[in-house]
């Protein structure tokens, strides 16, 4: 073989290799192993079973499964902390929501967790509306026969939430403070738990996400007093929103996203993100979490955010205006 032969297969050769090192460079991340994603509640509430419809359609298209942990407890701080340290890789991400990435920053003394630091958003899904629900044996059927017997009886009456610092929690609190009542807190560390109580009739109020109690209005188990929304939801036509009823400056609704520990490497995180918003469009996705009353609203990392930071200030200003203290996670 000539001189010159040889160099043009060596410079092929070379042009190959590197052509492939290219492609690899370029290849975009797959997970080598099962993904682990955290729901920091108990299973059957609303943010689990969104969680759990994501998960399969995820399981397909990355070809992985992708197991739904449910790890509640210390309003939601227990779960989110452990995806904060865990292995940055890919492997590990959580479906949160404004309570273990927003309000348990101000609400509790000890998160274990920075909220905005240790986490990389993959995608912003949207929010629970939230519903006003009584015992049904409690004899209010409006949001203002619910005011009169607080105020005659002040902090007798009880109300639920999915515990301190969640959307239910803080939306009442910030409606104590619109209206000048007093109830009694009773946190739960998640919705179906709450939901049994008040059905049993051992909690007066809540001020639920729509998706934890719909079925359950519908099948006249609790009775819907108010929407906390600017206009009613289709779902329950009948229940009046608060400010029909005369109540302002008290809507409040919930917001969910998926997250990935913060040091997760930049193409994990985008082929996560990139998949999690595709899923999100879905026809048979989009029905299935919609069934629950759930709004869709996808924002990408970069819109998301800083609607995160922006919800956090909002809330941390509505929490020291109501007086509400942090408490031990």
């Amino acid at each position: 073989m000539g001189l010159n032969r040889r160099a043009v297969l060596a410079g092929l050769g070379a042009s190959s290799l590197a052509l492939t090192g290219r492609a690899r460079a370029q290849a975009p991340w797959a997970p080598s192993r099962p993904i682990r994603l955290v729901v920091a509640y108990p299973a059957g509430g609303p943010t689990d079973v969104i969680a759990r419809i994501v998960a399969q359609d995820l399981s397909t298209v990355l070809g992985q499964n992708v197991i739904v942990e449910n790890v509640g407890g210390a309003a939601g701080a227990l779960g989110t902390r452990q995806v904060a340290r865990a292995e940055p890789d890919g492997h590990v991400i959580t479906f949160g929501n404004n309570q273990t990435h927003g309000n348990n920053m101000f609400m509790l003394k000890e998160p274990g967790y920075d909220a905005v630091k240790d986490f990389a958003p993959l995608a912003g899904v949207g929010a629970f509306e939230h519903v006003f629900v009584v015992r049904k044996d409690l004899p209010a059927a409006s949001i203002g026969e619910v005011i009169k017997l607080a105020k005659d009886k002040p902090g007798e009456l009880n109300y639920g939430s999915t515990g301190i610092g969640s959307g239910s929690h803080l939306s009442t609190e910030l409606f104590m403070a619109r209206t000048g009542i007093k109830m009694t807190h009773v946190p739960y560390r998640g919705a179906a738990q709450l939901v049994q109580d008040m059905i049993g009739g051992r909690i007066d109020i809540a001020n639920s996400t729509l998706p934890s109690v719909i079925a359950q209005v519908q099948d006249k188990a609790l009775r819907g007093v108010a929407i906390g929304s600017p206009k009613r939801n289709a779902k329950l036509p009948d229940v009046p929103t608060l400010s029909e009823q005369g109540i302002t400056g008290a809507d409040a609704s919930s917001w969910t996203g998926f997250f990935a520990p913060a040091a997760t490497p930049k193409p994990a995180q985008d082929r996560l993100s990139r998949e999690i918003m595709a899923s999100l469009r879905k026809p048979d996705v989009v029905s299935a979490i919609e069934k629950l009353g759930f709004t869709i609203d996808i924002r990408d990392p970069e819109a998301f955010r800083p609607y995160q930071i922006k919800e956090i200030e909002v809330w941390t200003n509505i929490a020291k205006a109501a007086g509400i203290k942090p408490e031990e996670g």
